[in-house]
Parts: C-alpha cells; structure tokens; sequence
C-alpha cells in the first residue's frame, strides 16, 4: 500500500485567497476619558461606571479629541456625551494607554488619556447613548473583573489609590 504525500501548495490559493488587504496608510488618533467613580450613600464604597460597547465588551466612557480641545475637556465631554452625566470633577490625570488596531487598510495608533473623574449630583440621572448595551455604576471590585481591557483595569486600580490618598 502507496502512502500518498500531500502536494506541498495545493492549498496555497485558498491561503493567499483570505490573507487580509494591505496596509495602505498609518494614522495617530488621540483619544481621551475617564475612570467615573461616586461613593455609595449606603456603604461609603467606591463605585465606577463601566459603559458596555457594540461588541458586548465593559469600558471607560471616552472619545476622540477634537481640533483644539485639551484631553482633560474632551474626558469631560466624552463622559457627558456618552453618559448624560451632568456634574462632574475631572481630578488628576492617571496616564494613558497606547494601542494599535486595523481599520481595513489603515492600521491606527492609538493614545488614550485617562483622568480620574468624581460624578457629582444626582449620578443615577443617566442617559446613555443609543450604541450602548448597557451603562452600569459597579462596586470598583466587580469594575476591575469586568473591564474588557487590563491596561485600564490598572489604571482602574491607580486610581483607587488615588481616592485613598487624597482622601475623595
């Protein structure tokens, strides 16, 4: 009985067929937001608000930052736009988070600036935008297990320090 040897390219149409579109361009965006946290009247713990995305995915409430707008406004902004919080105190900056993602033939590079921001006034007045799934206030352990991204669950985790040592 003959062993038959598999031809070495006969699948190499199908592999060159569903290799993604080239890279045409490299693009920097800027992005700006905010780990949101409020103390729970009853318990006097942390709580930070978590939006879920499109994809199903828990994340901060940020955007992009516009022509002329310093990160610490658009976080500002960004927060009400996609939250409907009204009152807010945007703290310190916490740092920022570089990453890369492909949009068809473009691969951006991505900086994400993180402040630490307090939801004042009546914070369970919120309104999502329509592309949300859900927005949720969480107890900062549940927050930091849930966040689809660990280098804002780090930041999650400096900011909680943040809050102890300045006393929020």
């Amino acid at each position: 009985m003959a062993m038959r040897r598999p031809k070495p390219l006969q699948n190499i149409k199908d592999f060159v067929s569903k290799r993604r579109p080239s890279i045409d361009e490299v693009v920097r965006e800027t992005t700006s937001g905010g780990i949101v946290f409020r103390r729970n009247k009853q318990t006097n713990g942390v709580e930070i608000l978590l939006i879920q995305d499109a994809k199903n995915r828990w994340t901060i409430p940020k955007g992009h930052v516009e022509p002329g707008e310093e990160p610490r406004q658009t976080a500002a902004r960004e927060i009400q736009e996609e939250t409907g919080l009204q009152e807010m105190k945007v703290h310190n900056w916490l740092g920022k988070v570089n990453f890369r993602y492909r949009r068809t033939h473009t691969l951006v590079l991505m900086t994400m600036h993180i402040f630490l921001v307090e939801g004042k006034g009546d914070t369970n007045k919120l309104q999502g935008e329509d592309w949300l799934t859900d927005m949720k206030w969480m107890p900062a352990a549940d927050a930091i297990d849930k966040i689809a991204y660990d280098d804002i669950g780090k930041l999650i985790l400096v900011g909680l320090k943040r809050i102890r040592e300045q006393r929020l």
